[in-house]
């Protein structure tokens, strides 16, 4: 190949290769990082997308100069001559992009591997999903339970997962790090925060009508806030009572609007209307709210369908809690 045909190659090549990059660069493809894994991901999806425009500029140029300068002219219907495959090149088209797979699977098995590991003496939180909210126990703060997730930034956490009927997956979008929560199976996630704010915990796998809702707040803070937070919410969920602390734990507000427990939910009847919703039903309030908890598709509030609300709630909180969260919905 002459020297001329070389360079026009090279200056298609850039040309595309400069164009695709201007797209990868000026275009936000992930979310701001916001902890040590994201950074890591982030790593690796630059560097395989340096590998990718390469490739993109090389095969860009060949195709460009040979369009331009092999092109048949409009009265020629003669066949093309004849070419025999060349060893040399197809060696070298075979050994570079051997190299190139090789370094990007070996450069993300490092970060996998990395990214798997909690570090020295981390914060456990047990995570818990049902259709369709989460829970959060922190085991090391006596077992204080929330429906918000609250973390002290620069902390190493492993998030240890569980499900109470379907497939769930635990996915913060700047941590990067995404998890499913399966039933039966305990699994875990390690992240480290990097920057404090607020963000949202998203379910990523498709776990029923109210998929679209299962979402969390998530709110990183400094090691003294976090402190200051875990005071609060000890001293609330005493002077709350077990009724409250049942309907907080057991993500009640993330399907229904209750207006003493703050809540805003949409997916299930709104518990303002409770007494209302009794006396249709022909029920003691008492009684249908106990029913509506043990055995919640035995009364259909109209514009609601059943098999949405989980069944299990009888066992989860057992007879005295079950009593104690009919209470504080009957008493509020």
């Amino acid at each position: 190949m002459r020297r001329g045909s070389i360079f026009r190659i090279s200056l298609y090549g850039l040309a595309a290769a400069g164009a695709v990059t201007l797209v990868a660069l000026l275009i936000q493809w992930l979310p701001d990082s916001a902890s040590v894994q994201m950074n890591r991901i982030t790593d690796v999806y630059w560097f395989t997308t340096a590998i990718c425009i390469g490739i993109f500029g090389v095969v860009a140029g060949v195709i460009a100069y040979s369009v331009i300068h092999f092109r048949a002219q409009p009265d020629d219907d003669s066949d093309g001559p004849p070419i025999h495959g060349h060893t040399g090149i197809e060696i070298v088209w075979t050994i570079i992009p051997f190299i190139l797979v090789i370094a990007i699977g070996t450069y993300s098995a490092v970060v996998l591997s990395e990214n798997g590991r909690a570090g020295t003496n981390p914060m456990h939180i047990r995570v818990f999903a049902q259709q369709f909210a989460w829970n959060f126990k922190y085991p090391s703060e006596k077992n204080l339970t929330s429906t918000e997730l609250v973390v002290p930034v620069h902390r190493n956490i492993r998030f240890e997962l569980q499900a109470a009927d379907v497939i769930h997956s635990f996915w913060v979008p700047e941590w990067g790090q995404k998890q499913d929560a399966v039933p039966g199976i305990a699994t875990h996630i390690d992240v480290t925060p990097t920057r404090t704010g607020r963000f949202t915990l998203i379910c990523t796998e498709l776990c029923g009508l109210g998929h679209a809702t299962m979402r969390a707040p998530v709110r990183v803070v400094t090691a003294a806030e976090f402190a200051a937070w875990v005071k609060k919410q000890q001293q609330g969920a005493g002077a709350g009572g077990a009724g409250a602390a049942g309907f907080t734990n057991s993500g009640c507000g993330s399907c229904h609007t209750f207006t003493p427990a703050g809540s805003k939910g949409q997916i299930g009847p709104d518990l303002d209307n409770l007494a209302a919703d009794a006396k249709k039903a022909g029920v003691p309030l008492d009684q249908y709210i106990k029913d509506s908890i043990v055995d919640p598709d035995k009364y259909i509030v109209p514009g609601y369908q059943k098999g949405v609300m989980p069944t299990n709630f009888g066992q989860s909180l057992g007879q005295q809690g079950v009593q104690a969260l009919v209470q504080y919905l009957q008493r509020s």
